[in-house]
């Protein structure tokens, strides 16, 4: 669906910020601004701050930021049109209906469809746990010391033996064959015809984050085969995509999630009080489960099996959580199976025990790695050392793999110097590094950093203060800025200040994407070094301008090809500028 920049706006606009965030965070104001503590990750300190003058909100602990959009896309996680919508009917702004695209209409028909078709399936199926039919069933989840209100939170049902009650209940709604082979609740065989995918199985609603049924898993009364059965993958449901209680855990304030392996584990630690627990859905965990992990936490404790496929799916696990930002923990479960047994033998208090004791994702990687040699032996340690060196290399981080190594050294009883050389040797031999030559004062990586803070600062400027825009505006140009991102918000904002409107909220409607809302967001709420004196602040302001521009003509420079006549000719209007911008003296009213 297609909605105009002037209705999007006209939307946001009738969405005061601090109005629609003060009904999710309690909000005092404090100067300018209101602060709160941050929805989107724990802390005991306000660092989320939210301004009406610009109508924008950013959490200087987190980073999370944007506009009121932005807000609703991650609190909610609605996608851009979703959050639009509701924002729309919140402010009694009426949307289109039609759509220029029949086919698009079409799909979100069939995808309201399919969420109506599980929500009534849902209800039929936690209505038939609680009838004489269900009767086995409910006795199997009271015997796993489930009580009523967990089984009523999580929706738990039951689906009867005979395989049609679901058919002839959602065809007596007047749903199609077809809606319902779509919804994956129903299968059709040659002989019989169509019947129910889940038969004589406790049943287990799936939930997307905002509590809509997008799939069911059932666990089957008595020893047919599979043990559990997931909904196919659909229009609402990708397994790849959700997490089973992620509805429930992500309000949850805990710093991090509980990673589990089935629902079972999920529901008993829920039930225990640590409602931040989560599951894959009969899957191994993947880089879309680590984003979407990522939204709400950045870090995580993995609670699976104690057996050897569990120890196997934390190892999988950990790297892929490590490439998403993700910090991940491992909770020994011995001498219990899972989180369900342990927490049944044990009690909550002594796996609240356990979290505290989890070790390190990568430490606990090693020490399953050291049952392969014999560690009593130097050869055998020495070998295991190489293994151990060679895993340290991953680290691309200097800092970070120096604090690994150090970790490592202490653990195993070896010298810091002795096994940073190693790696350093381990890498060689990868192919991951080339021997040193001589010391150099700052990486590449470095200075490009440096250069893009010092393009997030000028950028808060800029936002702030239109008399330092007037003064630099013929010198610095969007083309200045490194990356598309950053041009095109420079652009924005050029065009914002020529049209005489600057609006930081109304130039993030440009952007649809969350994580391009929460960096842009980012550039306007840059941290500025606190400078005592007005001439200290003009300094560092002149300083900062310069550097971009030194750093944008070093880069035309570079990629200048010999042929081009304009380019040159650009480069030297460029060269001329930053002289005159070196003898420019900048104020700050």
């Amino acid at each position: 669906m297609y909605y105009s920049d002037d209705l999007i706006e006209e939307v946001r606009a009738k969405n005061d910020i601090v109005d629609v965030i003060s009904g999710y965070v309690k909000l005092q104001k404090k100067g300018s601004s209101y602060f709160g503590l941050c929805p989107f990750h724990n802390e005991k300190s306000p660092s989320f701050s939210v301004s009406r003058q610009k109508q924008m909100y950013y959490c200087f602990g987190c980073g999370a930021g944007g506009n009121v959009f932005t807000f609703i896309m991650e609190y909610e996680n609605y996608t851009f049109v979703e959050a639009l919508r509701y924002l729309a009917e919140r402010a009694g702004v009426e949307l289109p209906e039609q759509d220029d695209s029949e086919e698009a209409k079409k799909k979100a028909g069939v995808r309201a469809t399919l969420l109506e078709i599980n929500k009534l399936a849902a209800q039929f199926y936690y209505a038939q746990l609680k009838d004489a039919r269900g009767e086995h069933a409910l006795g199997y989840l009271k015997r796993r010391e489930l009580s009523d209100d967990t089984i009523r939170a999580f929706g738990l049902g039951y689906s009867g033996k005979s395989g049609k009650e679901l058919y002839r209940y959602l065809k007596s709604k007047g749903y199609s064959d077809d809606i319902l082979f779509k919804a994956g609740l129903i299968a059709f065989n040659e002989r019989s015809g169509p019947y129910d995918k889940f038969w004589n199985r406790v049943m287990f609603p799936i939930m997307d984050a905002n509590s809509k049924v997008i799939g069911f898993g059932g666990r089957v009364m008595g020893d047919g085969q599979p043990k559990y059965l997931n909904s196919p993958e659909t229009m609402i449901f990708d397994k790849s995509r959700n997490l089973y209680g992620l509805n429930r855990a992500r309000t949850f304030r805990k710093p991090y999630f509980l990673l589990c392996e089935g629902y079972m584990d999920v529901i008993s630690l829920h039930q225990a009080g640590f409602g931040n627990a989560v599951a894959s859905l009969g899957t191994a965990l993947t880089s879309g489960h680590a984003s979407l992990i990522r939204r709400y936490v950045e870090e995580v404790y993995l609670t699976y099996d104690s057996d050897e496929a569990g120890t196997k799916a934390a190892l999988r696990a950990a790297p892929i959580l490590k490439e998403a930002g993700i910090t991940a923990r491992v909770i020994r479960m011995e001498p219990y199976k899972d989180p369900d047994e342990f927490i049944k033998n044990l009690g909550a208090e002594a796996f609240e025990e356990r979290i505290g004791k989890a070790r390190n994702g990568f430490m606990f990687g090693l020490e399953v790695l050291e049952k392969q040699y014999d560690m009593k032996s130097p050869e055998g340690k020495t070998e295991f050392m190489r293994a151990a060196a060679t895993r340290l290399t991953e680290f691309d981080e200097e800092i970070e793999r120096n604090n690994y190594i150090e970790a490592v050294a202490g653990a195993y009883h070896v010298g810091y110097e002795d096994l940073r050389k190693l790696v350093g040797k381990m890498a060689i031999r990868k192919g991951l590094a080339k021997p040193v030559v001589r010391a150099k004062t700052a990486s590449g990586r470095e200075k490009e950093n440096g250069i893009v803070k010092s393009q997030k600062i000028l950028l808060t400027w800029l936002i702030e203060e239109e008399s330092i825009f007037r003064q630099i505006e013929k010198y610095i140009k969007p083309s200045d800025f490194s990356g598309e991102l950053y041009r095109t918000v420079a652009h924005l904002l050029y065009e914002q200040y020529d049209a005489g409107e600057v609006n930081p909220a109304k130039l993030m409607n440009h952007f649809t994407d969350e994580e391009e809302h929460r960096e842009v967001a980012g550039l306007f709420h840059t941290k500025i070094k606190e400078l005592s004196t007005a001439a200290e602040q003009e300094k560092a302001l002149k300083e900062t301008v310069i550097r971009v521009k030194s750093h944008s003509i070093e880069e035309a420079t570079r990629n200048l090809e010999p042929t081009d006549i304009q380019g040159l000719q650009r480069l030297m209007e460029d060269k001329r500028a930053l002289q005159d911008l070196e003898k420019l003296h900048i104020s700050i009213n």
